[in-house]
């Protein structure tokens, strides 16, 4: 089956995701002289450095996404697919959509993101939460609240077989920012909503193969964000793989069985199973797309892949020959040099190559802790870190709404630290330690 396209003898860019640079891309091309179609299987784009938020009940789902639809209205060049991408025909030039329909391009941007990796690890797709997805982060949020009810009905099992041990796989940001803000949800569980379990019985345990802490960051920074955590309570067991995951516990490569029913994956990305492996055209390391240094997919001109689906070079000075890493701002920078490009074709001007604008690094450790590190290498942490990290991510977040309703939650609860969206929204049932069901969500 074949959609019909009436373009008006416009030049065709479809962009293949609408997370930061499929966004960046398809918002650089409004109001330009191109037909742009964006298509994602969802109808909406999630802030994901949120995410960890969400799934500790900090902020709700809907102050972390934002319509597409919305985001694109009043832009008569640009258009909206809700579908799932599942291949690309070369000699037809066109995306295959599920059920065979099919989208025309003159140019294609591929901005499909990854996924979690797991590293062929026994167990761990299997019996942890990855936390990539709005869906993730809600499955995450809803598992660790029944946790916190089913042992409110049971104190007296709290510390047996794991029930509120928490481990967090990962050292990177999303690890460090999960496993403080676990604790600072169990402080608040105890303190302000009234469970009766002891809050010593709560265990997290932050596991990762290196024997420090944000790789990226300087070491004085690493170093401030193990200390903050460990005043926390929060156990590091650096320098240990995990060997397996198993439905109520997680084995290290020393031999120790940690017991628990709650573990967080945030142990690194891929973009291998994702749209960028399905469209025929050449990948490198964790399965991104090589690309050129105007970021055109090896073999076609016409064809952009950006943020996370690629392999985007750094460009120029000291760090030309690097490949940037999976974040925001590269996304970002990436989507809209690829508009640019288009553009330039469409022109019939020469593309450039890019050149990623390093603005610094940032993780928050929790409530007034985190860490900004600048491109200099000045390091800001504490209070000051905390709140440059709250202005970025303000910045950041789509839609005058969110910012406003993430300011004034985010002040409201530091003023009122017990504030927070602490409610069971899934159907599952909740299962006790012995396996059978105690209470619908």
């Amino acid at each position: 089956m074949t959609d019909l396209w009436e373009h008006g003898g416009m030049h065709r860019v479809v962009v293949v995701g609408a997370g930061f640079a499929g966004l960046s891309a398809a918002r650089a091309l409004i109001g330009q002289p191109v037909d742009v179609t964006v298509v994602d299987q969802r109808n909406f784009h999630t802030f994901q450095p949120l995410l960890y938020e969400v799934a500790t009940a900090g902020l709700e789902s809907g102050d972390v996404a934002y319509p597409i639809r919305v985001i694109f209205g009043k832009a008569d060049n640009v258009s909206f697919r809700m579908a799932a991408v599942t291949g690309v025909d070369w000699e037809r030039r066109e995306v295959i959509l599920a059920e065979d329909h099919r989208l025309p391009f003159d140019s294609l941007v591929v901005a499909s993101g990854a996924t979690a990796r797991f590293f062929g690890i026994p167990g761990a797709s299997e019996h942890s939460f990855p936390l990539y997805t709005l869906t993730d982060a809600r499955r995450l949020r809803d598992h660790i609240l029944r946790r916190l009810e089913d042992v409110d009905s049971h104190p007296e099992g709290a510390g047996a077989r794991g029930a509120l041990t928490f481990v967090v796989v990962g050292g990177g940001p999303t690890g460090v920012e999960v496993a403080g803000a676990l604790a600072e949800l169990l402080d608040v569980a105890v303190e302000h909503d009234g469970f009766a379990f002891d809050r010593e019985a709560g265990r997290i345990i932050l596991v990762d193969a290196l024997d420090r802490l944000l790789t990226p960051f300087e070491e004085s920074a690493a170093d401030y964000a193990a200390r903050t955590l460990s005043g926390r309570g929060i156990e590091l067991r650096l320098g240990h793989l995990v060997r397996a995951v198993r439905d109520d516990a997680v084995e290290l490569d020393d031999g120790t069985v940690i017991p628990t029913r709650t573990v967080v994956w945030a142990g690194g990305v891929t973009v291998e199973g994702t749209v960028a492996g399905d469209i025929g055209a050449p990948t490198g390391q964790n399965g991104r797309l090589l690309v050129g240094p105007d970021l055109t997919v090896e073999g076609h001109d016409d064809v952009y892949a950006v943020g996370d689906a690629a392999a985007v070079p750094w460009g120029g000075g000291e760090d030309a020959d690097k490949v940037c890493p999976q974040v925001a701002q590269v996304a970002i920078q990436s989507g809209a040099h690829a508009a640019r490009q288009i553009l330039a074709r469409v022109a019939e001007r020469p593309t450039e190559p890019f050149h990623y604008k390093d603005k610094g690094i940032m993780a928050t450790i929790g409530r007034r802790a985190a860490i900004t590190q600048f491109r200099s290498g000045r390091v800001l942490r504490g209070t000051l870190g905390w709140l440059a990290w709250l202005g970025l991510h303000l910045v950041y977040l789509v839609g005058f709404r969110n910012k406003i309703v993430v300011f004034v939650n985010w002040s409201w609860r530091y003023l009122s630290w017990g504030s927070g969206p602490r409610i069971i929204v899934g159907e599952e049932s909740v299962a006790s330690d012995d396996g059978e069901p105690l209470a619908s969500g």
